[in-house]
């Protein structure tokens, strides 16, 4: 079975569990999905409001892609897991296998490749939370805060499990390209993700 289509409760036993999928990129997927749905969920609060009218438009085009993003994010949890099947049987080569290295490199390069992906649509719903917060409904303004810091929390958990990755590749200029786009991407939109949920936390104190 797929993990996005297990129960709340069996995923989060497995991943509790000594089992090697679902591990962070997985997590981090869920934790995106969850906070573009949180986006979507002010959207629809906004949507059909007199009040909001003048937004109407930007903000279903928003809703929209918010929804989209969380199914996205949420098919990542498989494919986070599949990427590191083949790189956990690469390991396991006996390391005097003379194809063994030319192998690992290839899956360490697939098993970065899945969290960067989780990473780059974290971001992207950070931009729309973004939006959110600004033209939202003042009645559900906190969801898109929750949704800002479960967006900043994959983002950081996806650039780890990148880096958990990249550490191990032969290839070190490749590896310093990869590190750089999530550390550029981690800096950026980490930053934006915090203003959001700073910027709505501070209009209840």
């Amino acid at each position: 079975m797929e993990l996005k289509k297990t129960t709340v409760t069996d995923f989060t036993e497995t991943l509790a569990s000594k089992a090697a999928t679902p591990g962070g990129g997985g997590a981090s997927a869920l934790a995106g999905a969850l906070g573009a749905a949180l986006g979507s969920m002010v959207g629809e609060l906004t949507l059909g409001k007199p009040k909001y009218a003048a937004v109407e438009d930007k903000m279903q085009d928003l809703t929209d892609r918010a929804k989209a993003l969380s199914r996205e994010l949420l098919a990542m949890i498989d494919a986070d897991a599949a990427a590191f099947k083949p790189l956990s049987r690469a390991y396991a080569i006996p390391k005097d296998d003379p194809g063994r290295a030319e192998e690992l490199e290839r899956c360490l390069h697939l098993a970065a490749d899945a969290p960067m992906q989780i990473l780059r649509l974290c971001c992207e719903a950070v931009e729309l939370m973004e939006g959110f917060a600004e033209m939202g409904s003042a009645l559900a303004i906190s969801d898109a805060a929750t949704g800002a810091a479960l967006c900043r929390g994959a983002l950081l958990g996806a650039a780890v499990n990148v880096k958990v990755n990249t550490k191990s590749m032969a290839d070190r200029a490749h590896a310093a390209s990869v590190n750089d786009q999530a550390d550029r991407l981690v800096d950026e939109y980490g930053q934006r993700a915090e203003k959001v949920f700073h910027d709505i936390y501070g209009r209840f104190c």
